[in-house]
């Protein structure tokens, strides 16, 4: 029996559904497509796009090592065969959950996520205040280690408490809730 699945996270969803070749010679049609799953994309997005190695894009994508070389390298022959086979690859499916936007409430000081991409966020769903800002993870350092309270302002950062939440916990340096570390990797 094969083992469970564990869900590949993705950042967003691929910007097409996949791809089409043109100019086949000799008029050959193949209506034949290789399926590339989301994870596959992913896989290749991170390593060949974005430019990470396996270590730090299994992290992203929340699989061990292994199991990311496994996704990729499938990619990669699914990507191949395509080309050389002049067929049609269309990108879908697969055992996957898509990373949604933060958001920071300036009254209340909350942090919510934003699950329906195709919806805008106009007000918080706590307090209601329109006072809200896109929240990005993107500018933090990647070296803040696993188990760490940090300061979304400032980005100080403390050791985790066992049995307390991170927001219970207050930065000394400028009086903001502060919330869970969510990086294990450093950005070599």
């Amino acid at each position: 029996m094969p083992r469970f699945k564990i869900p590949r996270k993705l950042e967003n969803p691929p910007k097409v559904k996949g791809f089409k070749p043109y100019g086949i010679a000799g008029e050959i049609t193949n209506d034949e497509s290789v399926i590339l799953y989301f994870e596959e994309y992913e896989a290749i997005r991170l390593c060949d796009y974005e430019m990470y190695n396996h270590v730090q894009a299994s992290a992203i994508m929340n699989v061990s090592r292994p199991t990311f070389t496994r996704i990729y390298a499938l990619a990669r022959m699914k990507i191949a065969k395509a080309l050389t086979e002049g067929k049609k690859i269309e990108i879908e499916g697969g055992k996957v959950y898509f990373d949604s936007e933060w958001y920071h409430c300036n009254s209340c000081d909350c942090y919510f996520n934003h699950p329906h991409k195709t919806e805008m966020v106009n007000s918080c769903p706590l307090c209601g205040s329109r006072e809200i800002v896109q929240y990005s993870s993107m500018n933090k350092p990647l070296s803040i280690p696993e188990n760490t309270c940090t300061c979304p302002k400032c980005g100080f950062t403390i050791p985790h408490r066992r049995g307390i939440a991170c927001n219970q916990e207050v930065c000394p340096t400028c009086n903001t809730r502060m919330v869970r570390s969510r990086y294990k990797w450093n950005n070599i």
